[in-house]
């Protein structure tokens, strides 16, 4: 007996077989199917020989590949009874229920007093999968690894693109032959960590940006996680993802986080698009529109706030073009550098005699909104807090320090209440909107309540305060995943205000994250993090391709860095509307030293393109860039929005170097705009508008 089922769209099919009442596996996984085709012949088709060497049945790649199937690789769920004692469920269906784009599949072992319960969706008005795995029990069992829905690799792709990366040099992309074996990436930071963003595209070695087919995933947990992405002996593919190994406890119930998946046949473009389109509109709520101009002050004055100085930062601030300021670490207990006062949040009667209201008042009279920065999961030895509650403290007393802090635990209910009340006190008698929340060290072990206890705070906290916005920072980029997501607006995608790096980090990001929810500042002319000088017009730019910010002491700007941060922040509030709502899609350049991107507007009306040359090229004069998705049968009016910027070595003429110009879609993604010769470390700017023919 073979049961189906499908979840599709116009875009994509996932179609499910069960046979004879077991665990079903995914027997087609690609494009859209049409209507009327017959499930159950594909199910049939998808059963594989045997030969010499082998079992005499292939146990099924199925959403939870099982011990008791003989299952020759990793399994979907290791799980021992209280005592210790080796479980190897055998799981039989027990209900069904589809609604929709929803389907609900509960399978039973009687004898093992297990339940698991596979929950599917398909969200139709952005194409993406969300996928989750819920475990009871009867009795109390201890879970070692519980899979989410495993998904299989098909046969034809051939390479995978796994992300890594370190402080200040996030979203590292590493493409990787499909092999034998198994890769394991178990992530036992206790956080979505720098090194291990908990995504993965499996790929063929053809697709590119713009062409080819693409499997891309996203584990959505701010926790340790592991994936496996594995080829069996068979040839057979996988791949899974679950929280960390050994991060859940012994109890009766367990359950995954989402994961997210989605098929394209247009290159990594398809994919990055439906998960930037899933995060805007399906996981961050109630962000500000429009989105404001940033600034944050830590760069300016790192622990040494003086209410004068801060006053007058804020002025050139506004004046500049901001409309949020950003108060950073320092304002809190006695908080001179970051060896104290973790723990302590209250406001600092050294620093701020009269409390925050004269600077918030001061700030909110330049017209603009007034934010503050916590670290609330961590604690200082030397701190009042620990004083009084050493036992508060995740993890041994002899730990390894990290960053001079400990952890709290969050897990305990008494901590949450300290937390809650210590930040009430202080947001709820301030006129504050913004709340910068940090997380600058990974945990002393690996446990997924203490995750759920951070959730829990975010979401009463954003119950109390619902007008306040929260960006999510962790060390810079060490925690982005969609389950922080659902409780932020905003991510810090680096500490690193290096505008050569942010381009990097920003186009790799591109594949997952959407420009609304991604910090991009204008960092001082000398980066701290790298110790690079970089030019005004770059970091500027750079700054405009995501949610814009200042993250620098504007008094330290020249005149003519001044005019020029001035004018490209006018251009982004002229444009922020359509941008912070466009699609990111990455650009295949010839010239290995640009990273090129364009925004498409969601009308399809205009669109912006960034090209920036990192380091020298190889060749004397530059390659044509080619655009994507454009109507090739449109025309549109082609601009440089940085023309003045070009350099008097740049002795040709180009077209656009002097005028614009008017040509359909077809020539603009199929030949590529020819651009003036320009230095390394600079950038151009192509303004695009649909016109008539």
């Amino acid at each position: 007996m073979i049961k189906t089922w499908h979840l599709g769209d116009d875009r994509q099919s996932l179609v499910l077989a069960s046979h004879d009442g077991r665990l079903p596996e995914v027997v087609y996984w690609g494009l859209a199917l049409p209507d009327g085709e017959a499930l159950e012949p594909l199910a049939a088709a998808a059963i594989m020989d045997v030969t010499g060497g082998m079992v005499d049945e292939n146990a099924p790649t199925s959403l939870s590949p099982e011990a008791s199937r003989t299952f020759p690789g990793q399994t979907g769920l290791t799980v021992r009874d209280a005592d210790g004692a080796v479980l190897r469920p055998n799981f039989v269906i027990h209900s069904e229920e589809q609604s929709g784009n929803q389907i609900i599949l509960t399978f039973v072992d009687t004898e093992c007093g297990l339940t698991i319960i596979f929950d599917l969706s398909l969200t139709a008005e952005t194409s993406l999968l969300r996928l989750q795995t819920r475990l009871q029990s009867k009795d109390d069992i201890i879970v070692d690894w519980l899979a989410a829905p495993v998904l299989p690799a098909p046969a034809h792709t051939n390479e995978m693109i796994e992300f890594s990366g370190r402080w200040c040099s996030e979203f590292q992309t590493c493409r990787l032959p499909v092999a034998p074996g198994a890769r394991v990436r178990d992530n036992r930071t206790g956080r979505t960590d720098h090194a291990h963003f908990p995504g993965l595209i499996v790929c063929s070695k053809a697709t590119s940006n713009t062409a080819g087919d693409a499997y891309a995933f996203h584990y959505g947990w701010s926790g340790g996680h592991k994936m496996v992405a594995e080829e069996l002996a068979d040839g057979r593919r996988q791949v899974q993802f679950g929280h960390a190994t050994s991060s859940m406890a012994k109890g009766k119930s367990f359950e995954t986080a989402p994961l997210y998946a989605t098929f394209s046949d247009s290159g990594f473009n398809g994919t990055a698009v439906r998960f930037q389109r899933h995060v805007r509109t399906q996981i961050v709520r109630d962000a500000r529109t429009p989105r404001p101009v940033h600034y944050n002050c830590w760069e300016a004055i790192y622990f040494d706030h003086k209410l004068e100085d801060l006053k007058s930062i804020a002025d050139r601030a506004a004046e500049l073009g901001a409309e949020r300021f950003v108060l950073d670490d320092g304002w809190f207990g006695r908080r001179d550098d970051d060896t104290t006062s973790l723990g302590d949040w209250t406001i600092d009667p050294r620093k701020y005699p009269n409390g925050l209201t004269p600077l918030i008042d001061h700030v909110t009279s330049l017209g603009m909104e007034f934010g503050i920065w916590y670290e609330p999961e961590m604690i200082n030895e030397d701190s009042d807090l620990y004083r009084a509650h050493p036992e508060w403290v995740l993890g041994p007393a002899d730990q390894t320090r990290g960053r001079q802090q400990l952890v709290l635990d969050m897990a305990r209910r008494d901590v949450r209440d300290y937390l809650f009340d210590q930040m009430s006190a202080v947001l709820g008698a301030h006129k504050i909107g913004y709340v910068k929340w940090d997380h600058n060290r990974v945990l002393p072990i690996v446990d997924a309540a203490q995750t759920d206890g951070v959730y829990e705070l975010f979401d009463r906290l954003r119950v109390a305060f619902p007008h306040i916005e929260f960006e999510s920072c962790s060390s810079g980029g060490g925690r982005i995943d969609f389950g922080i997501l659902e409780r932020t607006q905003r991510v810090w995608l680096s500490d690193s205000n290096d505008a050569l790096e942010r381009q990097r980090i920003q186009h790799d990001a591109a594949l997952f994250l959407p420009a609304s929810v991604t910090g991009s500042h204008v960092g001082p002319r000398h980066c701290h993090t790298s110790g690079r000088v970089i030019g005004m017009s770059l970091r500027a730019w750079t700054a405009a391709q995501r949610h814009m910010g200042f993250e620098m002491d504007p008094r330290e700007l020249t005149p003519q860095e001044a005019e020029t941060l001035k004018a490209v922040t006018q251009w982004w509030k002229a444009n922020r509307d359509w941008l912070m709502s466009a699609d990111i899609l990455r650009l295949d350049t010839v010239d290995p030293a640009v990273i090129a991107e364009i925004q498409v507007a969601e009308d399809d009306q205009k669109f912006a393109a960034f090209a920036a040359l990192a380091r020298p090229s190889d060749q004397i004069l530059p390659y044509p860039v080619r655009l994507a998705g454009l109507d090739p049968q449109a025309f549109y009016r082609i601009s440089l929005a940085n023309r003045d910027e070009a350099h008097h070595l740049s002795r040709g003429a180009p077209l656009l170097k002097s005028q614009d110009m008017s040509v359909s879609g077809q020539y603009l993604m199929s030949h590529g705009l020819t651009l003036p010769w320009r230095f390394p470390e600079t950038i151009w700017v192509i303004e695009g508008q649909r016109v008539s023919a």
